[in-house]
């Protein structure tokens, strides 16, 4: 197997192709990265950015280059000494447009006589054989939606809607109504996908039809394509989209191992609390959310817990009194009570399909089933079980679901036997199941309706830990070293929810609470919009990305909204709120007392963010596992929720600072963000360059008045020095004293070309002009990478 170094992650779209993956591709080997990391490439729905909507498996998406763009830049990559690295998605396809989905449309046109109808998880039996689909508008003036179906040659339209003709079902001139009513689908109002849907979808995705890759010609005909890339030399490694939607994960990993004689492959797989990855899986490691998670909260101050808690408590029982509801108590009851709403309501179709799999059932005990089942998803500890592993977290569920509700627990004491059986269907589907409940109650409701410290709201992380100490800090990368060296590490993604130096800015709120809670006060105050944790989710999300446009933080503002469902919601929006809610963003701009109150606050944590930032990056780059850099977060990254992390990236400009950087300008650490990439570049060098000083995660003593801002950690031969807490720092004064221990002789900062004693070195002297540093032993340093630039014109 090769293993990549490092990575650099694209978002291959029809404005930014294969080909222009090409033409960055010398810049990217400057820079220091060792693989590309791309985006999904075969074909998919048109106008799609992201490219997980895959229509047809079986050839590269023109738009986005196609075959000969693969095979042009594989070539090129090669010349380089680079490989590749491409995200497939495996669980599913896009079905919003059904005739550029050839099996799809062949799905629709024969039903359960499609040979398609194994391929799709389609439940037949529960809609009369006929597969629902949710695409009817709401009745108007009396008149049925159904009246507006049109037959048109051998398809029925509906609007700009095609569906195929079953074959002999328009013969005889009847209207489109009868027609309809003879297909293999049925065509219904798009508010009953929730509730009655019959085939499993990506989350709440009505356009995305879960597939069931666990059928082995399903499995060799969707993966042909794929497969063939690694065979020809084209690509290295391969990112699974989504393996909790899988039937079986570990059952596809093994398949994918033989399929590709062992490639590199990662898994998009999300880690709650201590859960670690099976050991037996096939897979070098997760995309690296739960390392994100780790860096995050090493540079949240603990000390600010009490009063971010108190703030919340109060902001959420003042969103509470209107409605006479309690306020949640924690992180831990919000979560709960989200994912119940989920499994009662957007996920209805999927618990009541999980019902109908359990033997004995009828009319009278189904209710009290799905009542059941739907506590034990609410209840369920992680995203998943993989029978047999993970029975514990089943129990624990069992307990849990229980305990909530003590008039199901014979219904529940029934069904822990059967969903402990890896072989009963119910079982299976459970475990499908159990992850789109965590991910649509947490990750798409939750995260944005608690507001505590909204860094800590990141997809792979549990905003109920707030901080993590140094010394919790280096056990976890000690473990990632030992159990899964090969995994990747990654501080933004195009799923996070705010890019890493957004977060890196907001953290700095938990040093000054109380300072931020004033501010919060005021902002309030001028612009209110009576929502108060939303208020507070929003006003952080500003600071953390100002000097955002107003057009994308209004676009944020209306999803992060619509997403939390307090005020407003997707399929029922309230104008009057998010009226006043994109008055509030506009205030940011334009009203003198907010303007004045916001840019001071920024002011006060803008340095702090940016030392935050500079100490995430490399302690990311340095760390245990294989770090990816996503595209243009090398300079300040301010991006928010996608789509604004896929905004076109500015490669000239980074073109530009990386040849200053490398003839020597040592830039200053301000809003141009070319020291970060400064510390990327010297960072990822290292990396490819000498990997033999990556092999080990030792912690470095500090020792003085500031050791607790002091993150050092030795890899093998490569020393990374960084700050935590800056305004504690500050207001302390200063490093003082404070040293560091450093094994062996003299060493070189790669970042500034200075020269340190070994043994006893102050940090103050350490980290005189950037808050971090990445030291190597001088002896054996590369000096034509960096130069030894102290008392030069740069230095000063």
């Amino acid at each position: 197997m090769k293993i990549p170094l490092t990575t650099y992650r694209l978002q291959i779209t029809a404005a930014f192709d294969l080909a222009a993956a090409e033409g960055v591709l010398d810049y990217l080997t400057e820079l220091g990265a060792d693989w590309l990391y791309l985006s999904p490439l075969l074909a998919a729905e048109e106008g799609s950015d992201h490219g997980y909507d895959v229509v047809d498996h079986s050839r590269i998406d023109p738009v986005r280059g196609g075959a000969e763009a693969l095979t042009r830049l594989a070539a090129a990559a090669t010349d380089a000494g680079r490989g590749i690295l491409v995200d497939i998605v495996p669980n599913h396809m896009g079905v919003a447009t059904p005739h550029r989905n050839l099996w799809w449309w062949n799905l629709l046109q024969h039903g359960p006589a499609s040979r398609y109808a194994e391929a799709f998880d389609v439940d037949w039996a529960a809609n009369g054989d006929r597969i629902l689909l949710p695409v009817l508008g709401d009745d108007a003036h009396g008149v049925s939606e159904l009246e507006r179906l049109q037959v048109v040659g051998d398809e029925l339209h509906y609007y700009d809607h095609r569906f195929p003709l079953a074959p002999g079902s328009a013969d005889g001139g009847a209207d489109g109504r009868v027609v309809h009513a003879r297909q293999h689908y049925e065509l219904v109002n798009w508010r009953l996908a929730d509730a009655q849907l019959n085939y499993r979808r990506f989350f709440s995705v009505n356009t995305l039809a879960g597939l069931r890759v666990e059928v082995p010609w399903v499995f060799d005909e969707s993966h042909r394509e794929i497969v063939r890339w690694v065979q020809d030399g084209l690509v290295q490694g391969l990112r699974v989209d989504h393996p909790d939607g899988l039937a079986d994960p570990a059952g596809y990993l093994d398949r994918l191992r033989d399929a590709t004689d062992g490639a590199y492959v990662l898994v998009e797989k999300i880690l709650e609390g201590d859960e670690q990855l099976p050991t037996s899986w096939a897979t070098a490691g997760t995309t690296g959310y739960d390392a994100l998670a780790d860096f995050d909260r090493l540079l949240v101050d603990p000390a600010g817990q009490g009063v971010l808690d108190a703030l919340e408590a109060r902001l959420q029982a003042e969103a509470a009194a209107p409605t006479g509801d309690a306020p949640p108590a924690d992180w831990a009851d919000l979560v709960h009570a989200r994912k119940r709403v989920i499994a009662d309501r957007t996920l209805q179709a999927e618990v009541v399909r999980l019902a109908r799999l359990v033997p004995g059932g009828d009319a009278t005990t189904e209710l009290t089933t799905v009542d059941a089942l739907a506590e034990l998803l609410a209840c369920f500890p992680v995203y998943r079980s993989y029978l047999p592993v993970g029975v514990d977290e089943l129990r624990h569920a069992g307990v849990e679901a229980a305990r909530h509700r003590p008039d199901l627990g014979h219904a529940i004491e029934a069904l822990l036997p059967l969903l402990g059986d890896p072989g009963h269907p119910l079982a299976v589907r459970f475990q499908q199941t159990s992850g789109m409940v965590m991910a649509k109650g947490v990750e798409d409701t939750a995260y944005y309706r608690f507001s505590r410290l909204t860094s800590l709201n990141e997809v792979g992380a549990d905003p109920g830990e707030f901080a993590v100490d140094m010394a919790e800090f280096h056990r976890r990368q000690q473990t990632r070293q030992a159990t899964f060296p090969a995994s990747m590490t990654t501080l933004s993604t195009h799923d996070t929810k705010r890019s890493e130096d957004v977060r890196a800015r907001i953290s700095v709120l938990a040093e000054i609470p109380a300072e931020w809670e004033s501010t919060l006060r005021t902002l309030r105050a001028t612009a209110p919009l009576g929502d108060a944790p939303f208020e507070n989710l929003l006003w952080q999300a500003i600071v953390g990305s100002w000097p955002a446009t107003p057009e994308r933080l209004i676009a944020y503002a209306e999803k992060a909204a619509r997403e939390a469902g307090t005020s407003t919601t997707w399929t029922s929006q309230n104008a009057e709120f998010e009226t006043a809610m994109r008055g509030l963003v506009n205030a940011a701009f334009n009203d003198p007392v907010v303007t004045q109150t916001l840019t001071a606050f920024v002011d006060r944590v803008r340095q702090a963010g940016w030392s935050n930032a500079l100490s995430n990056k490399l302690v990311q780059l340095t760390a245990p596992g294989v770090p990816d850099v996503y595209q243009g977060s090398e300079l300040w990254d301010t991006s928010l929720v996608d789509p604004d992390n896929r905004r076109p990236v500015d490669y000239d400009l980074r073109r530009g600072y990386l040849a200053r950087v490398q003839d020597g300008w040592l830039p200053p650490v301000d809003e141009t963000g070319a020291a970060k990439l400064l510390v990327t570049t010297r960072a990822l060098r290292l990396r490819r360059d000498e990997p033999q000083r990556f092999y080990r995660h030792s912690p470095v003593p500090a020792f003085g008045a500031a050791a607790d801002h002091v993150i050092a950690f030795d890899r093998g031969g490569a020393v990374t020095i960084a700050t935590r807490l800056p305004l504690g720092l500050a207001a302390a004064g200063g490093w003082g004293d404070t040293i560091v221990v450093l094994a062996g002789g003299p060493v070189v900062d790669l970042l500034t070309g200075e020269r340190h004693p070994g043994g006893s070195v102050h940090v103050a002297a350490l980290l005189g002009r950037y808050p971090v540093a990445l030291l190597v032993p001088a002896d054996d340093a590369d000096l034509t990478r960096t130069t030894d630039l102290e008392g030069s014109d740069h230095a000063r």
